[in-house]
């Protein structure tokens, strides 16, 4: 469940948190992922940004390299982070699951690595998305049955929080932190 814009909706999350937990690894980390699924739909997870270049079956896109993982199921993601750094994401890569199951993944330099600057006190990821004020599958039934797109979010959200200019916005945190930029 989650409340956004004065309406309490029932979400598909990980782990109850809306966008999901970050996932922080070093360059040169081999990632063990184990997903269980407890939602009602099918779901694949994708690793965006990852080069999968020994391991394209744990990329994610559903029917493509790999069979979803069904409700109840589980599937173990493994991967080896190679030459890269920097805050990229991922996300479910299942039909309309991709609007509220995501987070950010966090790459450090390899262990032992300097940073290229000074190194930050505190990061704080900014996870960019959108809310519908609508049940994010019948938006997208409906999309199927008009043939159009779906219908725009009602809100964008910084870290799965609307910002101030819409109603029943919740109050944010001032002070001064470094902000990764996904992407």
């Amino acid at each position: 469940m989650a409340t956004r814009l004065c309406r309490t909706q029932n979400i598909t999350t990980v782990n109850g948190q809306f966008p999901g937990p970050t996932i922080t690894a070093c360059n040169g980390d081999k990632l063990v992922i184990k997903v269980t699924n407890r939602a009602a739909y099918n779901v694949t997870i994708h690793w965006h940004g990852i080069r999968q270049m020994r391991t394209p079956w744990a990329d994610g896109p559903e029917y493509v390299t790999q069979c979803p993982i069904m409700p109840g199921g589980t599937y173990t993601y493994r991967f080896t982070i190679e030459n890269q750094e920097g805050t990229l994401w991922w996300h479910a890569h299942s039909k309309w699951l991709r609007a509220t199951v995501y987070g950010a993944l966090v790459i450090l330099p390899k262990r032992g690595s300097l940073y290229p600057f000074q190194k930050p006190q505190i990061d704080v990821p900014v996870v960019l998305g959108e809310w519908w004020d609508t049940d994010i599958a019948d938006a997208l039934r409906q999309a199927m049955l008009s043939g159009t797109g779906p219908n725009v979010s009602d809100a964008y959200t910084i870290n799965g929080q609307p910002g101030d200019l819409y109603n029943c916005s919740s109050e944010g945190e001032m002070g001064s932190k470094n902000l990764r930029k996904m992407g």
